[in-house]
């Protein structure tokens, strides 16, 4: 039970982070290497972006 519910947060925040990049107004290089960073280690990947791929706002 505890397995499916970090499965589907997971899920969650990875969607989350795929629609923005893919909306965010960075070069289509940085979207792609984001994306496959995320893709490719998928824990790390998240924690990455959330932390120092999103940028100030």
């Amino acid at each position: 039970m505890l397995y499916t519910i970090l499965g589907i947060v997971h899920l969650i925040l990875w969607l989350i982070a795929a629609i923005e990049i893919l909306g965010g107004s960075k070069p289509l290089v940085n979207k792609v290497i984001w994306l496959l960073v995320i893709f490719l280690l998928p824990l790390v990947g998240l924690v990455l972006y959330y932390l120092i791929g999103r940028g100030r706002r």
